[in-house]
């Protein structure tokens, strides 16, 4: 199947998508420092740029996007019918990479916490915050 925007109009579309500041990660940067957490944002020294850094409490918060890091069972991970086998790839990549940065970072001696998207939709977002908060603590 072919792609249904033309080259120009695809590649305006992939420019508009963000690697940083994305609602999901404002939400729990918020969420952090209205409870008085205070964190470091994208350390390149670190494995895989992690989005949230709390160095206090040796953690690291990984904020994914469902579909761009192949969230399982997940109504928002649907691989496109269009270029099907390149975007299987990229995802499995993407998964590839976030396990190999997340062994390394426990290596590291950092405990890392995985948030995805669709957890902090209205329905689930008080309770994944209320998770991030108690895996702190127990830090």
């Amino acid at each position: 199947m072919t792609d249904v925007h033309d080259k120009a109009t695809r590649s305006y579309n992939m420019s508009q998508i963000k690697g940083v500041d994305t609602k999901p990660e404002l939400m729990v940067r918020k969420f952090l420092f209205s409870k008085g957490y205070r964190y470091r944002l994208h350390d390149k020294i670190l494995p895989g740029k992690p989005d949230i850094i709390l160095p206090k409490y040796k953690t690291i918060i990984m904020v994914h996007g469902c579909f761009w890091h192949g969230h399982k069972s997940c109504k928002y991970f649907v691989i496109p019918k269009t270029r099907t086998e390149w975007w299987t790839e990229k995802i499995n990549k993407n998964r590839a990479n976030d396990e190999k940065n997340e062994t390394a970072l426990i290596a590291l001696g950092w405990k890392v916490i995985q948030v995805f998207g669709c957890e902090l939709k209205k329905d689930k977002k008080e309770t994944t915050l209320g998770h991030i908060l108690s895996q702190l603590k127990e830090s």
